[in-house]
């Protein structure tokens, strides 16, 4: 019996005590426990050596302190919130006010979903190949902008651009990316191996990589996405730790060719996590993360396998998640087949891209030990029309 009274902080919940995310709320860090938040600040003392850690205003001292301080914070953490007493000082608060838990260095997105990647193949290109001839080769990616990385809930803007023609205007494609992000931590490194991301890996969030089809698809050729999503990436604001995923890893699925040395695995860095996309309270995809075609080992060691540093606070993203079935897919370009086709909410409405005051929310969970279950926090957004 814990001292913890939330029903939702128990092992059949999401964000029960096997879960633990971190995020920050009314300036201080704190982990989720169910439906509440704990502050560390006033419970400090109980991390001893880590107590400075655990009293900063923003995750990245935490980051910076590498593996060994994440799994001792981390054991601490469940000792704390297991007790049947309360740790002196400790209170539960809302986690409204939840704000992005860490300053966010570089944020690179991948591109890994081989469904995803066939079917944005034929929409753009319908007379080509469906599949680049490198993509089976190595994780295909871009490096984004980090100013533009907001927290869960705030609200998007519908952006302008340049379109086909050339004409320039608000988007009349606003889509979704449903997608899973990588929390960097530890020393600074280059050259990182997949045996070693663990090392260079905190935890994970959901994300959301808002895209503008009609801007990215008359920019994109021949150096890839710009302007076309680059101006908002909605990210959870609780970040689970990996620790937390330990029941969930999976092997990549089969490849027909073998890869470059440095991107083999000496375990299994897949991870069974499945998606739900909710799109103005219907949900229209449920996407599973095990089908990714490359795991976040295998990006982290791309990313850096030219010389390139990963840092604490820098931000990788798995690209967009898509199934082979229909209600599997991943963005709302997939799911209309480039606006082709509409889709039915349960309110009547139809849609083929996002309209003005539509609302998104992309939820996950993951197996957990002893048939737990394993939450990622929601990823939402709201759009706005264009200023």
């Amino acid at each position: 019996m814990t001292w913890v009274e939330d029903e939702a902080f128990s092992a059949d919940q999401p964000f029960g005590p096997q879960t633990l995310p971190y995020g920050v709320v009314d300036g201080q860090i704190a982990v989720r426990v169910g439906d509440q938040a704990l502050p560390l600040r006033p419970i400090a003392s109980s991390f001893g050596e880590h107590a400075d850690l655990v009293s900063a205003d923003t995750l990245n001292p935490l980051l910076a302190a590498g593996r060994q301080t994440w799994t001792d914070v981390r054991a601490r953490l469940i000792e704390l919130t297991q007790a049947t007493a309360a740790p002196k000082g400790a209170i539960l608060i809302p986690i409204d006010n939840a704000v992005l838990p860490f300053q966010v260095a570089d944020y690179v997105d991948f591109y890994s979903s081989k469904h995803h990647a066939e079917n944005a193949g034929r929409i753009f290109r319908p007379h080509d190949e469906p599949l680049l001839p490198n993509w089976t080769h190595l994780p295909v990616g871009y490096h984004g902008r980090a100013g533009t990385v907001v927290v869960s809930g705030t609200p998007v803007v519908r952006p302008h651009g340049q379109q086909r023609g050339p004409a320039f205007g608000p988007t009349q494609r606003l889509d979704i990316e449903a997608e899973v992000g990588f929390v960097c931590g530890g020393p600074v490194a280059s050259r990182v191996s997949t045996s070693s991301a663990a090392d260079h890996v905190f935890g994970v969030v959901l994300v959301n990589d808002w895209s503008a089809r009609d801007i990215q698809g008359w920019e994109y050729q021949p150096l890839g996405p710009f302007l076309g999503k680059s101006f908002a990436t909605s990210v959870s604001a609780w970040v689970t730790p990996l620790d937390a995923f330990s029941a969930a890893r999976v092997h990549t699925p089969p490849r027909d060719h073998p890869v470059q040395e440095y991107l083999l695995e000496d375990q299994p860095w897949g991870l069974d996590l499945l998606l739900q996309i909710d799109w103005n309270g219907t949900v229209v995809s449920r996407p599973r993360f095990a089908d990714m075609f490359y795991s976040f080992a295998q990006q982290l060691a791309h990313m850096t396998v030219n010389g390139a540093t990963v840092r604490p606070g820098d931000l990788f993203a798995s690209g967009t998640v898509s199934g082979p079935e229909r209600d599997q897919l991943g963005c709302f370009l997939e799911m209309s087949w480039g606006g082709r086709d509409k889709i039915t909410l349960a309110d009547g409405e139809q849609r083929t891209f996002l309209e003005d005051h539509d609302t998104v929310r992309i939820t996950a969970t993951a197996p957990g030990p002893n048939g737990s279950v394993v939450g990622l926090a929601e990823v939402a957004g709201t759009v706005l029309p264009a200023s």
